[in-house]
């Protein structure tokens, strides 16, 4: 015990300097503002899988880990469509998904986006059109954006989730 105290007082406080601040932190500030003065509150998603092999699927939960924290920014994933801004569809649209996919999405309140995920969502991928597939994800409802990539990488999700937002020409709602 008195060597390693004889040697806590000889070396002195070894710790490294504190960082300069970095002011790219503060992106997260002005992106919270944008999505305040557009929709008017956090942004609430609505993923839907259309058959899709869960790559995507898991560069989505990505986004909620604490690298990524996308709940930070103001955006929420939310349970039902009712209570979507944003539908995110990942897959080529199986047959069996097509009456489910237009009815999520009539569901879902106007003026509403779409983004698709995937080289599956945005063009059919591998599966093409068939008579199992629907194909790409604008073959059965209109879509916004669309994220290539088998799968994107959480950023390019994201650059799209804010590119939807940002191309956007919805009004806040008004206060009463």
């Amino acid at each position: 015990m008195w060597k390693t105290l004889h040697q806590i007082v000889r070396v002195g406080i070894a710790t490294e300097p504190a960082p300069d601040p970095d002011e790219t932190l503060r992106l997260r500030e002005a992106l919270q503002g944008q999505i305040l003065a557009i929709v008017g509150r956090a942004l609430s998603i609505r993923h839907v899988d259309a058959g899709s092999c869960n790559g995507c699927e898991l560069e989505i939960h990505a986004l909620n880990n604490p690298i990524y924290n996308i709940e930070g920014l103001g955006i929420k994933f939310v349970a039902s469509p009712r209570h979507a801004d944003l539908l995110l569809v990942t897959g080529p649209v199986a047959r069996n998904m097509e009456v489910a996919l237009r009815r999520t999405y009539d569901a879902t309140p106007d003026p509403k986006l779409v983004v698709a995920i995937g080289d599956c969502g945005c063009a059919g991928g591998l599966f093409g059109e068939n008579y199992a597939s629907a194909g790409a994800v604008a073959n059965v409802i209109p879509v916004d954006v669309a994220v290539p990539g088998c799968p994107p990488t959480p950023q390019q999700i994201l650059t799209g989730i804010l590119t939807a937002i940002s191309t956007s020409t919805r009004q806040p709602p008004a206060r009463q």
